[in-house]
């Protein structure tokens, strides 16, 4: 199941949101953060848990407005097709448990921990999120990667 790419990017939802969605905040900063990701041969990663959550975002009600639903099911299926998807497995609950035990954490903080269980099981080094502060408590096992938002402002 390992990934053996030191390279390896695991794709938080919030990015794929904000990449796909032109209204959000941070849309061109996602999709800038993505490209570069995609031209320097990055191996882009998303679990199950990640399209779960992009199908609840997308389809609830926002302010910047609801997607078609066809263009929903395209997104997926281009996030399917473009990256690497990691499924839900006995070894990433086993990852989740411990990381459990180990940063004495519960609740919604479940969340954020199976996705660094995901990685961990797949063997992928690095988060790209705009949620930094929901994963520093992980810094120890993943690297972060933000989107840069100052650069983008100026």
């Amino acid at each position: 199941m390992a990934t053996m790419d030191d390279n390896a990017l695991f794709v938080d939802t919030n990015v794929l949101v904000y990449a796909n969605v032109i209204e959000t905040p941070f849309h061109e900063q996602a999709l800038a953060a993505i490209d570069v990701a995609y031209q320097t041969g990055r191996t882009l990663w998303i679990s199950r848990q990640v399209i779960r959550e992009y199908l609840v975002t997308v389809t609830r009600s926002q302010t910047f407005g609801n997607l078609p639903r066809a263009r929903v099911f395209e997104q997926v299926d281009q996030f399917i097709e473009q990256c690497q998807v990691a499924d839900d497995t006995a070894v990433v609950t086993r990852q989740l448990v411990k990381l459990l035990g180990d940063f004495k954490i519960g609740g919604k903080q479940v969340h954020d921990a199976n996705i660094v269980a995901t990685m961990r099981a797949y063997d992928i080094p690095c988060l790209l999120t705009h949620n930094i502060k929901d994963f520093e408590r992980f810094a120890e096992v993943i690297r972060i990667e933000g989107l840069d938002i100052d650069s983008a402002r100026g």
